[in-house]
């Protein structure tokens, strides 16, 4: 089941969670006006639907771009995987697409793993479009 789906728009990415296969998935552009506003509540809502489930946690994250004030609601999403994974002891792989030539990016996903002290599988793709996150990778 379906727990939140967010279609794309010009500001906001696709997002996907389904806690029945344990799977989280943002992909796109993120440049909302009130990031706070967009993220948060996702934030809040996987703490939810996630606490009670002993399943692995397939994080993906595939990002063309995003805003300063996303970096810091990612930083905010990516701490609330890591209290479930210290706290209740989940399993969680997150997986950080960028394209080949977006040193950029792939540095971001290094970033966030060395600030919160968890792994993140990095992954080069040719092209961050042509991944689709709508299924767990």
């Amino acid at each position: 089941m379906i727990d939140i789906l967010i279609e794309p728009t010009q500001t906001t990415p696709f997002v996907k969670i389904d806690s029945d296969e344990g799977l989280i998935s943002f992909k796109g552009k993120s440049s909302p006006e009130n990031s706070l506003g967009f993220y948060h509540p996702i934030i809040d809502k996987i703490k939810v639907l996630f606490a009670d489930t002993d399943k692995p946690i397939n994080a993906n994250f595939s990002f063309r771009y995003f805003n300063t004030s996303s970096s810091k609601c990612l930083f905010d999403l990516f701490k609330a995987l890591r209290q479930m994974m210290i706290e209740n002891g989940k399993e969680i792989i997150i997986n950080w697409f960028y394209e080949e030539d977006d040193d950029d990016m792939m540095e971001t996903g290094e970033d966030f793993s060395d600030l919160l002290d968890i792994d993140f599988n990095l992954i080069p793709v040719e092209d961050i479009s042509e991944i689709s996150l709508r299924e767990a990778v």
